[in-house]
């Protein structure tokens, strides 16, 4: 136990609804950016873990898909994301922000209630909420609605604001031991599933409607050389007419997403990227017990 003595070490999850900035929270606290972004909800689909380490310390984040009432079996394994790192968590940070007083948050503080952990409660885009008096008022309404929070801290992810706050604050709360992770590691997933996270992305950010929702991509080939990277996506619709839509006339926009990810794969892996995407149809993946397997939202038992 001495070796370890004044070195800290521990997992944090990261909850909350849709849309409040998780992933823009972990991304700032860690300092990499390693789940994808966009404004749409549902976004972060799995469990994707952002790991910081520093000579006195190494802290773990899991950012989880938001909290939401399951419509499909893939809903289903996204809340099954959170529940597991509720349970490997040594801190708790529940993130809110002002598009959340309604009657349905009822039931998310009554399970935020129960939680035995350390709690810390993040009141996101406060830029958006107004002046000083209403984000104290923001403040209070939760300290009303959360009692067993430890602390309550207005944030800003995406300008940075009120981070080095939150961070003294958590690390109150890690206990001493050794890394988890090797120092140099950034996250648990693999590049596999970074690269397909990045193709994802800009499908997010470049369609509407339906279309984001029903999408998937799967890396079957990632090959390194020594100067290139070739990498093979297959991108899974759910329909035809949406898989036209992916591909547009005469594969216009299936190219630009190409491109537009192979910017980032190439930024990300620091290597130059050779892209092929190929878009194939499966009805109702999003409830097939198989599929949801082999993209890996649940696992063999």
């Amino acid at each position: 136990m001495q070796i370890f003595m004044n070195h800290k070490s521990g997992y944090v999850s990261i909850i909350g609804k849709p849309n409040v900035g998780k992933s823009t929270l972990m991304n700032a606290l860690v300092g990499e950016k390693i789940s994808i972004i966009s404004p749409k909800v549902q976004t972060t689909r799995h469990r994707i873990m952002g790991i910081l380490s520093k000579p006195e310390y190494q802290l773990v984040f899991s950012d989880t898909p938001g909290i939401i009432e399951p419509k499909y079996k893939l809903h289903g394994s996204m809340m099954d994301f959170v529940n597991q790192s509720l349970q490997d968590a040594d801190v708790v940070l529940f993130i809110t922000d002002n598009s959340d007083d309604n009657p349905e948050n009822e039931a998310i503080y009554e399970r935020l209630k129960l939680i035995k952990l350390p709690l810390i409660v993040l009141v996101n885009k406060i830029d958006l909420i107004g002046d000083n008096q209403k984000v104290e008022e923001k403040i209070t309404y939760i300290k009303s609605k959360v009692s067993n929070a430890s602390y309550v801290i207005p944030v800003s992810a995406l300008n940075k604001f009120g981070l080095d706050s939150a961070m003294s604050t958590l690390m109150q709360f890690i206990p001493e031991g050794p890394s988890y992770f090797p120092d140099d590691q950034l996250t648990d997933k693999s590049e596999r599933f970074v690269a397909s996270e990045i193709i994802r992305e800009k499908i997010m950010m470049r369609y509407k409607e339906e279309i984001p929702y029903s999408v998937q991509v799967d890396v079957v080939e990632f090959k390194e050389d020594e100067k290139i990277i070739r990498i093979s996506a297959e991108i899974y619709v759910m329909r035809d007419s949406q898989k036209m839509i992916l591909i547009g006339k005469g594969g216009s926009a299936l190219k630009n997403v190409g491109i537009a990810a192979r910017r980032d794969l190439e930024r990300f892996f620091d290597k130059q990227v050779f892209l092929q995407t190929f878009v194939k149809v499966k009805e109702n993946w999003r409830d097939s017990d198989k599929l949801l397997k082999q993209f890996g939202y649940k696992e063999d038992k």
